[in-house]
């Protein structure tokens, strides 16, 4: 199970005990922000996509959009979201627990500006009923590596 994936890459730093497990989905951004109680925003949800032939990862506001010019401009290519199938086989995460932890190798992982008006967000940790509070110089460093900070969405 890939929260089990994520746990154990967690406790390299120490940090899988701050892991939640919820009786309820977080699969999506308001399903996310009721188990959590706190504003939808701050849901960091996680998109992955193909950015020509490798598969991506950004993470972003959960009030944020992709901005197709943006991204665009950052990937000089379309914004194309994996399906379900290939998220879970190329990323190593089935929508709705996607993350940017123990990505599958080759995955890389963009934070998006949106993310950076909070002190803390809640990313999923792996399924869809599961989350991490994380500030985002945390975010930063226990994202699978390496990362990269891009500006590809509108609010």
């Amino acid at each position: 199970m890939s929260i089990e994936k994520v746990r154990e890459y967690f406790s390299r730093f120490g940090i899988e005990g701050r892991i939640r497990e919820f009786d309820v989905s977080s699969a999506t951004v308001p399903l996310a922000a009721k188990a959590l109680g706190c504003e939808e925003a701050r849901i960091a949800k996680t998109l992955s996509f193909m950015a020509g032939e490798n598969p991506i990862v950004i993470v972003m506001a959960g009030d944020a959009r992709v901005d197709n010019k943006k991204y665009k401009a950052a990937f000089s290519t379309k914004a194309k979201m994996l399906s379900f199938d290939e998220a879970a086989n190329l990323v190593g995460h089935a929508v709705g627990g996607v993350c940017p932890f123990a990505v599958n190798e080759g995955v890389k992982v963009f934070l998006d500006e949106s993310l950076k008006r909070f002190e803390t967000v809640f990313p999923a940790c792996g399924s869809a009923n599961s989350a991490i509070e994380l500030t985002i110089s945390e975010l930063e460093k226990y994202a699978s590596q390496p990362v990269q900070w891009v500006d590809v969405t509108k609010i």
